[in-house]
């Protein structure tokens, strides 16, 4: 699965959220950020260009990031998903200019960093937390039936060459077909999946692949199925199953001769997230 990129520049215990008679503060903060990426000084000895101002963002600073606790877990909950994300904490800083004094030669290229458009600026007496993002694009995918062909030419690309999964050694396996019941049947199942916001080779219905595919009008004699949620490719759906020994076996088992494939998109959580199937047969 493809990681949403974070970086804690410096750990902090806790973020709280703002409390109305230190908002100004760190509202002044904001503005003296920006001020600086206007017109910024020397950055390590290294020219610098001015920057954009960032847009104040309330979620970034209501988000609280605990010890042990996952930034992407963290902003997701206040409503922010994020491409990528930056915090920086400083502590002892009695007020916004300290506090820009501190952080703002040691962590220049973060502050002026140009892909980065969304501030949030929390405070708890003289500690500061600032929360740089972006947010994520939103998902776009190919059409199934692109998406269907980029898996299957993946697929007996893989089936071509010997591979170890896991620790069982496979032989280069004839490559598969094509089968329009089985991507129906997996386009079905990725559908469930997103719908329920449920990752599970059971569906809604309590199915299981074999009563799936029976359904779609297969008649099969083998047959085997791969799910991936969160891939924001085919090819990253591919190269995730053939990393987990289980899924790789499916995926070079001799047995099948066919396959089908399809995803679905859940907005529930934005910008998307995607639920891949892919069911193996041998009619």
């Amino acid at each position: 699965m493809k990681a949403i990129l974070f970086l804690i520049v410096i750990a902090t215990s806790e973020l709280l959220t703002m409390r109305p008679a230190l908002a100004q503060n760190e509202s002044h903060l904001v503005n003296l950020i920006n001020t600086w990426r206007a017109s910024p000084d020397d950055c390590g000895g290294s020219n610098v260009r001015p920057a954009p101002a960032l847009n104040r963002h309330p979620a970034l600073a209501r988000v609280r990031i605990g010890p042990g606790s996952f930034p992407e877990s963290a902003l997701e909950q206040v409503g922010y998903y994020a491409g990528r994300a930056e915090v920086i904490h400083v502590g002892g800083a009695p007020d916004a200019e300290a506090a820009l004094e501190a952080i703002r030669t040691r962590y220049c290229r973060t502050l002026l960093d140009r892909q980065l458009q969304d501030i949030g600026v929390a405070r708890r007496g003289n500690e500061w937390t600032i929360v740089l993002a972006r947010p994520a694009p939103p998902l776009v995918l190919p059409d199934q039936l692109e998406a269907g062909r980029t898996i299957l030419a993946l697929v007996n690309e893989a089936r071509a060459t010997a591979r170890h999964c896991g620790s069982r050694y496979f032989h280069p396996a004839r490559p598969v077909d094509w089968n329009d019941a089985l991507a129906q049947a997996a386009r079905e199942h990725s559908s469930d999946m997103a719908a329920h916001r449920r990752f599970s080779h059971r569906g809604s219905d309590d199915s299981e692949v074999a009563q799936r595919a029976t359904r779609a009008g297969y008649r099969w004699r083998h047959i085997g199925e791969n799910i991936a949620a969160g891939q924001t490719s085919a090819q990253e759906a591919v190269a995730g199953w053939l990393e987990s020994p289980g899924h790789c076996a499916n995926l070079m088992n001799p047995a099948f001769s066919e396959m089908g494939a399809g995803y679905a998109i859940s907005r529930a959580r934005m910008p998307g997230f995607a639920y891949w199937t892919q069911v193996f047969a041998m009619p």
